[in-house]
C-alpha cells in the first residue's frame, strides 16, 4: 500500500491552525492575567482603609478584617498599611477571637515599638487575657498573663492614661489569684493535707495582703499549725 504524504498546501493549512489557536490561547491568557489584576487592584489603599474603618463603625468586623487584610497584602508599604495592623487587632478584639487580636498586636508592636500607639496596644494585649479570667476554681494562667501584661505597661509607660486602667485591672487579677490560692489551700486542708495547705495559706498572707481573704488566711494558718502539732504529738 503506498502511502500517501501530505501537500504543500494541506501542511499550510494545518501550521494556520496551530498558529491561531496559539494566539487564541496567548490572547486568552493575556485577558485573564488582565483581570485577575485588575480584581486585585481594583480598590486603593486608600479605598480599602476607608471601607475598612466603615465597617468597623458599623460593627461589621467580619468585613473590617477582610478589608484591612486586603490592604496589609496588596500595599504593605502603604501609609495606610500601619492602619491596618492595627485595627485588625481591635476587630478581632471586638469579635472575642482573642488568640488572632494578641498575635496582631505583638506584630504591631514588634514592627513598630516606638509608636505612640504602643501603650494602648500594650493595654489591649492584657485586655484580651482578661476578658479569659477564668472562676476561683479553675485554672489561672489567663490571670497571670493579664497580671504580667499589666504590670508591663504600668513599669514601661507609667504616666500613659492606659496605665490608670491597667492599675484598676490588676486590683482584679490580684483578688482572683488570692480568692484562688485561698480555695486550693482550703481543699487540702479539707482533705487533711495540712503541709500543703498551710503553704498555700501563707502564699496568700505573704502575695495577696488585704484583698479580702487575708485575715481567713491567718486563721487556717493557725487551725494548720496545731493540726500538724497535734498529728507529730500523736494526738487527734
Amino acid at each position: 500500500m503506498q502511502r500517501s504524504w501530505p501537500t504543500v498546501k494541506g501542511i499550510c493549512v494545518n501550521l494556520r491552525k496551530i498558529i491561531y489557536f496559539a494566539i487564541i490561547l496567548w490572547l486568552t491568557g493575556q485577558l485573564l492575567g488582565c483581570a485577575w489584576f485588575q480584581a486585585k487592584k481594583e480598590k486603593t489603599a486608600r479605598e480599602l482603609a476607608e471601607e475598612g474603618m466603615e465597617a468597623f463603625k458599623n460593627e461589621d468586623y467580619k468585613k473590617a478584617i477582610a478589608s484591612f487584610e486586603k490592604l496589609k497584602d496588596w500595599y504593605p508599604f502603604s501609609q495606610y498599611a500601619m492602619l491596618a495592623e492595627l485595627k485588625l487587632g481591635d476587630a478581632h478584639y471586638h469579635r472575642k477571637e482573642y488568640d488572632e487580636a494578641i498575635f496582631a498586636y505583638e506584630e504591631f508592636e514588634n514592627l513598630h515599638p516606638k509608636n505612640e500607639a504602643i501603650p494602648y496596644v500594650i493595654y489591649q494585649t492584657g485586655r484580651c487575657y482578661f476578658e479569659r479570667l477564668q472562676t476561683i476554681d479553675r485554672d489561672q494562667t489567663m490571670t497571670r498573663e493579664a497580671l504580667q501584661t499589666f504590670e508591663r505597661l504600668i513599669r514601661t509607660y507609667p504616666a500613659s492614661p492606659y496605665a490608670k486602667k491597667a492599675r484598676d485591672h490588676l486590683k482584679v487579677c490580684n483578688r482572683n489569684l488570692a480568692e484562688h490560692e485561698f480555695y486550693v489551700g482550703l481543699f487540702y486542708y479539707k482533705s487533711k493535707h495540712y503541709k500543703a495547705a498551710l503553704e498555700r495559706f501563707k502564699t496568700v498572707v505573704k502575695s495577696y495582703p488585704d484583698l479580702g481573704v487575708h485575715h481567713k488566711a491567718l486563721q487556717y494558718i493557725s487551725l494548720c499549725h496545731a493540726k500538724i502539732d497535734n498529728a507529730a504529738s500523736g494526738k487527734n
